[in-house]
């Protein structure tokens, strides 16, 4: 009788344990860093240069190139019309492009007359700090952040990256679901 009453008390104390270790150390999930592989396309709305109104709830959903730019930057104005070819290419498919233009040194010239230059239509912004900050700090430029259809960043580029490269990325998560 003893023994039975034993062996229940162990069953009872390790059935107890069971459960209060899952109640108790719930999966944890990791933060990543604004700006990070795998971080979140933060909350942002802003007025683009000709007055229209852009934000991250307009973007769920799809693939999204964010490009962080200047006017002063000669890499930046290699890169930006293959993104328009990409813009117009796979917008359809729920792809989209948003400039992020910095103000760390002053403009050579006008931003809209210079993105009309290059043959840039997509949105362009200039980028506050606090937009800035939202997205992890600028290292360099040009920076090209692309996130997944549900916001993820998944790839991240600091100075000049060929269209195709970036092109070769964005059909994959096109194609993802």
């Amino acid at each position: 009788m003893f023994s039975r009453f034993v062996l229940l008390l162990c069953i009872t104390v390790a059935l107890a344990g069971a459960c209060q270790s899952r109640l108790s150390s719930p999966e944890k999930k990791t933060r990543v860093a604004a700006g990070e592989i795998g971080s979140r396309l933060p909350s942002f709305s802003a007025e683009d240069l000709d007055g229209a109104r852009i934000s991250s709830a307009n973007l769920r959903g799809k693939v999204v190139l964010i490009d962080f730019w200047a006017t002063w930057c000669q890499p930046c104005k290699q890169e930006m019309p293959g993104y328009q070819r990409l813009a117009e290419q796979y917008g359809r498919r729920g792809f989209a492009v948003v400039g992020l233009k910095l103000n760390t040194m002053a403009d050579t010239e006008d931003p809209r007359s210079f993105a009309r230059k290059i043959g840039v239509h997509y949105p362009l912004v200039v980028a506050t700090d606090g937009l800035i900050k939202k997205f992890g700090g600028i290292e360099g430029l040009p920076t090209t952040l692309l996130y997944d259809r549900r916001g993820i960043l998944r790839k991240k580029v600091i100075g000049f990256e060929y269209t195709k490269t970036v092109e070769d990325e964005v059909k994959k998560l096109l194609e993802a679901r």
